[in-house]
């Protein structure tokens, strides 16, 4: 499908700039000699031949340089040198069978000129040698998407067990577990008699109880 549209742009571009190669190069000569008959210049009278030229420029760049299809560039090549070509074969007859009563918005069309000075012959070639370069016949490759990489689940380090545990920790696991038991009383009580010699705590007051030695006697 790109050489199809490439060869219909080739088949336009070479009429159009034949036109414009024309109409720029007949109002730059004509110029330039109104000049030189009158002996003064003005150079706003090149803006429209220069505006011509540049289009006709700027057409066969893009035909010329953009990798489409090269058989654009080919077909329009040919069919400008063809003219000039045929100058070699039957001048005379090549040349009446370029129009030359035409206008174009009311100035005269000298299709003659482009051919007879060589011009269409210079740029019929430049356009040949564009589709020499073997990568102008080749699609440009696709850009090939880099694989996407799987995504990894997120691994998180677990702390391992210190041991011997942290001061914080210890007092922790040291507390003692309620079972819904009330809490011991924590109230300090009354120390023992300490026991002295001869005599028992646990020893009744005197005359309540017989001494051993007197129910012996």
């Amino acid at each position: 499908m790109r050489h199809l549209w490439s060869f219909l742009a080739g088949l336009v571009v070479a009429p159009v700039t034949w036109v414009l190669v024309t109409l720029g190069q007949d109002g730059s000569a004509g110029t330039v000699n109104r000049w030189v008959e009158i002996g003064t210049s003005n150079t706003a009278n090149l803006i429209e031949p220069a505006v011509y030229l540049a289009v006709g420029g700027v057409v066969l760049g893009l035909l010329g340089t953009l990798r489409i299809s090269p058989l654009g560039p080919l077909v329009a090549g040919l069919l400008l040198i063809t003219p000039y070509v045929g100058l070699f074969v039957a001048p005379f007859r090549v040349r009446e069978r370029i129009p030359a009563d035409w206008e174009f918005l009311g100035d005269p069309l000298p299709l003659r000129l482009p051919v007879q000075n060589g011009t269409l012959f210079l740029i019929g070639l430049l356009l040949l040698m564009a589709t020499f370069s073997g990568q102008r016949w080749r699609r440009w490759p696709c850009p090939v998407p880099a694989p996407v990489a799987p995504a990894e689940a997120p691994t998180q380090d677990l702390p391992l067990t210190e041991w011997p545990p942290p001061p914080a920790a210890a007092e922790r696991d040291t507390e003692p577990l309620s079972l819904g038991h009330p809490d011991p009383d924590d109230t300090p009580t009354e120390p023992l008699p300490r026991r002295t010699s001869g005599t028992s705590p646990w020893s009744a007051p005197p005359g309540s109880l017989p001494r051993r030695d007197d129910a012996t006697t």
